[in-house]
């Protein structure tokens, strides 16, 4: 959510005095006046869990007229770097997280499906929901918020707020709502290019509004430990390690990339280096490779489909799913 570099963020004393400021401003009668139409009466979280990220209510702007080219007219993306493939009835969209990085949440519309993409930087969630709540599409915003180090969004019809990395309403009227989760992949450029060859790719609105193709959390990926977290963290693997996590359940990208392919009751996870990541250096396209994750499974007549997966830090999926299994 805020500007990122752990040679100055996270010096154990500022650290420590935003933990320690966190419970202090965790207060409704104090929200109220930034979220006057939030039902603050109505949550499933405990309060003293959310802490401020830095930008208030739509500090991180969203995108909601998002500006497509052909992919056959994009130039300056390199290659290896990472976008999140989307292709619905046809309608194949690519969506930089070069653009994403500083907008977090893009209210788009995709093969007639009303949709967000979303990426949470902090816990490197590249996530799509079907932005349709009771069957009337709505838009979503960023509200400045974070829990477990994660985005929490707020839809505007209610100002209800949203945790990213579970789709699901965590305070307000619509407590309790899930949004759909649906299939997309955090691929490279190229890998994109070559399945949807007459598809799209987004674009700045304002190419010169925001630093697009810098990272803002240099050397995130180098951290012992995530900002702005206070939970435990996950044993018998790094916390800032990556999982792809289905559900709940994870494994780590360390053993997929050792074995390259996986199967696992019906499910089909693959890995093939090419991406950068978007958290290493000040450069998107210079960062580490972390490689392509594709997590499918199999149809009756032994096709196969594309399955909504996520490729995070461990310390989040142990945060959400405390209970579920990671296979490390």
């Amino acid at each position: 959510m805020s500007i990122f570099s752990p040679a100055r963020a996270l010096l154990p004393g500022l650290l420590a005095l935003l933990l320690a400021a966190g419970p202090a401003l965790a207060n409704p009668d104090v929200w109220r006046y930034e979220w006057p139409d939030t039902d603050f009466t109505k949550s499933s979280i405990d309060y003293g869990e959310v802490l401020s990220g830095g930008p208030p209510k739509d500090g991180i702007p969203s995108i909601d007229d998002p500006k497509f080219i052909a992919v056959a007219e994009m130039s300056g993306l390199e290659d290896s770097e990472p976008v999140i493939g989307l292709a619905i009835n046809g309608d194949a969209r690519a969506y930089p997280l070069r653009v994403l990085t500083w907008h977090e949440i893009v209210n788009d519309t995709v093969g007639g499906v009303p949709v967000a993409v979303t990426y949470c930087p902090l816990c490197n969630a590249a996530i799509v929901f079907d932005r349709r709540v009771e069957g009337q599409a709505t838009e979503f915003g960023t509200t400045g918020k974070l829990r477990n180090s994660d985005l929490i969004m707020y839809d505007r019809e209610t100002e209800s707020w949203w945790q990213q990395f579970l789709g699901e309403a965590i305070v307000g009227s619509r407590t309790g709502t899930r949004l759909e989760v649906l299939p997309a992949r955090l691929e490279s450029w190229s890998k994109f290019k070559a399945r949807h060859p007459n598809g799209r790719v987004q674009v700045p609105n304002n190419p010169f509004a925001r630093s697009y193709g810098a990272n803002p959390y240099v050397g995130y990926d180098g951290a012992s430990f995530p900002f702005l977290y206070r939970g435990s963290y996950p044993e018998g693997i790094e916390p800032m390690a990556r999982v792809v996590a289905i559900g709940d359940r994870a494994w780590a990208l360390d053993f997929l990339r050792k074995e390259g392919r996986v199967e696992a009751g019906g499910l089909i996870l693959t890995w093939e280096p090419g991406q950068n990541s978007a958290l290493d250096t000040r450069t998107i396209s210079q960062g580490q490779d972390v490689g392509n994750v594709v997590v499918q499974q199999r149809l009756g007549q032994g096709g196969l489909e594309d399955v909504a997966y996520d490729v995070t830090f461990a310390f989040v999926f142990h945060a959400f799913r405390p209970d579920g299994t990671l296979h490390k």
